[in-house]
């Protein structure tokens, strides 16, 4: 099993997805952490020349990312992860989270900040989902 996080610092889930630089991934085997990787992440400093529908025709009332441009980007970040079975964060648009889902990646909102904490919560089935906070 593999699980992704985002994050800025390699050792906290960063609270917005779409700003984070990398992703944290841990393999896991047998319950336990056998390997870690950094993995680029695209972000808004890749997408910086690409207008947001939301800029342009006003907010979809689903919440953030559900226009088709944004849809790309989140199948572009996903691309990263396509091996991982789950993706921590703590905060993202609901048309990212969507697209996670699509792409058979588990997505969890999580009030837990270190990477480590919230993949053993994970592992443990005690890691709660927080979709009330997408945006």
């Amino acid at each position: 099993m593999k699980i992704a996080a985002v994050s800025e610092d390699g050792v906290s889930i960063s609270q917005h997805f779409g700003r984070a630089p990398f992703y944290v991934v841990v393999t896991v085997e047998g319950g336990k952490v056998v390997s870690r990787e950094i993995r680029d992440k695209m972000g808004h400093a890749q997408f910086a020349g690409e207008l947001h529908a939301e800029e342009a025709h006003g907010a979809d009332p689903r919440g953030h990312g559900f226009d088709s441009g944004a849809q790309s980007r989140h199948e572009r970040m996903a691309a990263a992860i396509a091996d991982c079975d789950a993706l921590l964060a703590r905060g993202m648009g609901a048309g990212a989270y969507q697209s996670m889902e699509q792409a058979g990646i588990r997505p969890v909102v999580t009030d837990i900040a270190n990477i480590d904490e919230a993949v053993q919560a994970y592992l443990e089935g005690r890691l709660v989902n927080h979709p009330e906070r997408l945006h």
